[in-house]
């Protein structure tokens, strides 16, 4: 005598459902940031705790009781540097970033040309549609 037994599973496991779906936001999450404006921050933070280093390493020499303003001075140099330095530092880095950005456009067209041309060495019928196009362009 035979038995079946019909058990219904679904196709899908809702776990991976949801980390596929988070996944997926944060994919379209991560191009809502500006590389060159993270870069910038970085540095001004960089530059900024620099600063607060040298400064701190100031008010250790001082010992009377004049810390509390030392410190008070500390956190003033810190907060006006980075006032200061946050629209220079960003504008660097936007420039940095265009310019990194045309940089790696030329050198993929340049080897895409030298790609065509090791081509048309090879191949007398795409040496000739690159001389065709080039004397159409003259």
């Amino acid at each position: 005598m035979s038995k079946f037994v019909h058990v219904d599973f679904p196709a899908t496991h809702l776990g991976v459902e949801r980390v596929e779906n988070a996944v997926s936001f944060l994919k379209t999450f991560r191009f809502r940031f500006d590389d060159s404006r993270t870069l910038a921050a970085m540095l001004v933070t960089a530059l900024v705790a620099a600063l607060l280093v040298v400064a701190n390493q100031v008010i250790e020499t001082i010992t009377d009781g004049h810390l509390l303003a030392a410190w008070i001075g500390l956190w003033a140099v810190g907060f006006a540097a980075m006032a200061l330095l946050m629209d220079p530092v960003f504008a660097a880095m936007r420039s940095l970033s265009s310019t990194i950005s045309e940089w790696q456009l030329a050198r993929r067209s340049a080897q895409q040309d030298a790609d065509l041309m090791a081509l048309a060495s090879s191949d007398h019928r795409v040496m000739a549609d690159v001389r065709a196009a080039a004397s159409f362009s003259q």
